[in-house]
């Protein structure tokens, strides 16, 4: 590995990390309206290797109710999945009263033949759906992933993989909601 990857590892592991020692997360308060949130997703959003209790979606919403926040993820990964599987599956995935979905577009579509400028058009047709339906978005890729937190296979994040992931996704939310004073 090289020492820029190294360095960059060891900036995101350490910014994860402060979000369970003190820092401001730790006094957070029950956020005023629930979060019904939808995690959509293939392998690596299901739990591949690793089991749905351990996966993301699991995790961020014991993160976000540990922190007083009236949470609910509903994890939408598919296995072996691609970005046209996750559009044409999206009525269906992501039901009324859903406030945020998290799409982890991943890399089925170039694995099982799609190619870069499809996977872009789906993400693109997904994001506009659910924003005329004024549900927020969050796309994450996994190039968040340091390959440290990968799982042998290379594809598949690791236990503490899908706990960074968590991570960075709680920051993201908790950046944007409104708690009670």
């Amino acid at each position: 590995m090289s020492a820029t990857r190294r360095s960059h590892q060891a900036l995101f592991v350490a910014a994860c990390l402060g979000l369970f020692g003190g820092g401001g997360f730790a006094n957070d308060v029950a956020a005023a309206t629930a979060m019904n949130i939808v995690a959509l997703g293939a392998s690596n959003t299901s739990g591949w290797g690793v089991g749905s209790q351990k996966a993301y979606p699991a995790q961020l919403e014991a993160m976000l109710r540990a922190r007083g926040y009236d949470a609910h993820v509903t994890n939408a990964g598919v296995n072996f999945d691609t970005t046209s599987g996750m559009l044409r599956r999206l009525d269906s995935a992501v039901p009324a009263g859903t406030s945020i979905v998290i799409l982890n577009p991943g890399g089925n579509d170039l694995r099982f033949f799609g190619s870069k400028q499809q996977r872009a058009a789906n993400i693109t047709a997904i994001m506009d759906r659910l924003r005329a339906r004024h549900i927020r978005v969050i796309v994450f890729e996994n190039t968040i992933v340091p390959e440290a937190y990968y799982q042998w296979d290379g594809v598949h994040f690791s236990s503490e993989g899908h706990t960074l992931v968590a991570s960075h996704l709680m920051r993201e939310l908790i950046a944007d909601a409104k708690p009670h004073h």
